[in-house]
Formats: C-alpha cells, structure tokens, sequence
C-alpha cells in the first residue's frame, strides 16, 4: 500500500506489475536523456557568442532531428504494445471470483466453490483497532491463493464503479448490466490493498478493497470453513 514520502510505484505483487514498473523506468530514463540533451542545446545557445548570418538552410541536421525522435518513440512504442496484449492477456484460471460493486460497499462471490459469497464494508474510524488502516480496512477480506492464475470478474448493480489495486496492476471498471473480466496472478503473500477509482456518489471514498494472499493450502482450508458456515 502507499506511505508517506513514497515517490515512486507501490512494490509488485504480480509478475504483470513488475513489468510495468520495468516500463515506467525504461520511459523516465529515455526522458531524462532527451531532458538533458535539449537543456544542454539550450544552455549553448544562451551562452555561446557564435552566429552564421548566411545560413538559410540545413536539411542533414533537419532530417537527423526527424529521425531521431521517431526512433525514439519507437523504443517506448514497442514495450508499451507489448504490455498491453499481455495486460489483455486471459490465462487458464485456477481460481474464479466476482466482484459486485454497490452504493458503496463490494461484494464478491466464488463462483468455483457452493455458498460463498459475501460482502465486504469498510470499518468505521470508531470501529477500527489500532492495527488497522484508516478509509481501507475492510470487515470482509476476498482472499485468493498466491502463485494461482486468478480471474476477476467485476460488474455493478447501480452505477459505474472501478475496482482497482495498484500493486496488482488491476484497474477494471464495473458496469450495471455488463460483466467485464480481467486476470492476474499474486507472487507473493500479503494484504493489498485499493479503492474504487471512479467517482460514484457521495461515499465514493468509503468502498476499498482488501485482498488477502495466502498460500494454497491455506485457501483450500479457508474455502471448506466458509462453505460449511
């Protein structure tokens, strides 16, 4: 989850995160290149004394200054096209869960397992105990084993809302009368934590999202205590 102080991405929890984080890197690197190179022309320019009053034209520097940046783009185009089929991509699912979003509360529901679906508030500040996080702790956590391709669907049954983990690098948006379906994959255990990310009425602010990774024997055991409750 984000702290203060905390200028770059969130660490991954997902393999497709990590690569996005790669991608961010890559692009502020070839950023700071051109930032550099065009302050340092720039800086020439202002200080230095030299001047060619015939020059009218010059079509090598103008046809390097137009390549250049094409080729450029290229270097940022070609991983970018690459993550998004991957981000696009729908693995064999292990493990199936949907997600409903409400004015304002999430519920969810395996569709892979009998009887288990339930719905996830936020605690109140009054509520809250000492370990908790203020705005983003949840009375019912949706939990799903790590290393186990995981496929979300996400809908809505009054208006739209997102439901979005930045460690996870899911941001999928839930539609009234629409089912939408994303995949992705935990690498590590841990909670995660998100919040709805498209504005959706007064309480907007006070629907996050919990996932709670556990290893797979241990979600095996989870599943059995919630199908017998």
């Amino acid at each position: 989850m984000a702290t203060w102080k905390m200028f770059l991405l969130q660490d991954s929890a997902s393999p497709l995160m990590e690569q996005l984080s790669f991608f961010h890197d890559h692009t502020l690197m070839i950023l700071l290149m051109i930032t550099v190179l065009v302050g340092y022309l720039m800086s020439s320019l202002f200080f230095n004394k030299y001047n060619y009053r015939y020059l009218l034209e010059g079509q090598t520097i103008e046809v390097i200054w137009t390549i250049l940046p094409a080729v450029t783009l290229i270097f940022i185009a070609l991983p970018s096209l690459r993550l998004l089929y991957l981000l696009d991509e729908i693995n064999n699912p292990s493990v199936s869960m949907k997600s409903i979003g409400h004015q304002w509360y999430w519920s969810y529901e395996y569709t892979d397992f009998k009887n288990i679906e339930f719905d996830s508030y936020m605690i109140p500040s009054s509520e809250l105990k000492k370990s908790g996080f203020r705005l983003l702790d949840v009375d019912n956590r949706a939990v799903l084993p790590y290393n186990s391709q995981i496929r979300l669907m996400v809908t809505a049954a009054d208006v739209l809302h997102s439901w979005t983990i930045p460690a996870l690098s899911v941001k999928i948006d839930a539609t009234p009368g629409r089912l939408n379906q994303v995949s992705f994959l935990l690498n590590r255990t841990g909670l995660f934590f998100g919040q709805c990310s498209e504005i959706c009425g007064a309480n907007h602010s006070f629907m996050p999202i919990v996932i709670e990774s556990i290893s797979p024997p241990f979600f095996i055991k989870w599943v059995s205590k919630m199908g017998e409750a």
